[in-house]
């Protein structure tokens, strides 16, 4: 093999070259990331793109082949345009999960206030925005009138 040509492509040892996705659950090793590109089988072509470029372009196929009168062709685009759409929608329910437990995380590092934790009454200041603490106390300058023009 020559390894320049693997570097950098995510190159798995075991041949194949399709990433192929197993039932089951717990998402089943659906990538996350929505700019994996995904290597499609379809049912006449090969197909390369990301779960969303898949799902709109089996779409198209299938309407087309609606168009031509070819329910058959045009049921089995719409069955890969389904699966794609389904990994679209496991990619979205992963990313609001996480976003959920990211937004929990932020909430659990807050300092406690006025004794909320209830270990005792200290108390801790809670951090100002820049510009609001003590300032000091105004005071009128004079300023030169300007010369007379003339």
């Amino acid at each position: 093999m020559n390894m320049k040509r693997m570097r950098g492509r995510g190159h798995r040892s075991g041949g194949g070259g399709g990433l192929r996705h197993h039932g089951g659950g717990g998402g089943g090793g659906i990538p996350l990331n929505r700019n994996h590109v995904f290597d499609s089988n379809g049912p006449d072509m090969r197909l390369r793109g990301t779960a969303q470029q898949l799902f709109e372009k089996y779409l198209q196929l299938g309407r087309d082949a609606t168009g031509a009168g070819d329910r058959v062709m045009a049921e089995s685009y719409f069955q890969h345009a389904e699966h794609y759409f389904r990994i679209l929608n496991a990619m979205n329910q992963a990313a609001q999960a996480q976003q959920q437990q990211n937004a929990q995380q932020h909430q659990g590092r807050r300092p406690y206030m006025n004794g909320e934790d209830g270990q005792g009454s200290e108390t801790e200041e809670a951090p100002q925005p820049a510009g609001t603490g003590d300032q000091p106390q105004s005071r009128d300058i004079a300023i030169a009138a300007a010369p007379p023009e003339g």
